[in-house]
């Protein structure tokens, strides 16, 4: 079981999600479909068609950039980061 952390950006859209879910799941692309399925339409806010992660979200497990094929471990630490730009 994967430990995420969601930013407060996203529980503002997703009110009943929680910031430090559990989940099942053995890689990212899997882990947003669990997320998803508990809370629909989260998928639509990390992922762009393609399928890719969108380009202003950065994922990292064990403190790695991820992509959706980054396989998960159990006991992985996930962190769902938006992008900040300004100028």
């Amino acid at each position: 079981m994967a430990e995420v952390y969601l930013p407060r950006s996203l529980l503002t859209l997703f009110p009943t999600a929680e910031r430090r879910p559990m989940i099942e799941a053995t890689t990212v692309a899997e882990l947003i479909e669990r997320l998803n399925e508990r809370w629909p339409g989260m998928r639509d806010r990390l992922c762009d068609a393609g399928p890719t992660i969108r380009e202003h979200v950065n994922v990292f497990v064990d403190g790695e950039r991820a992509t959706l094929e980054t396989p998960l471990e159990p006991g992985s630490t996930v962190h769902v980061i938006p992008a900040v730009s300004g100028g």
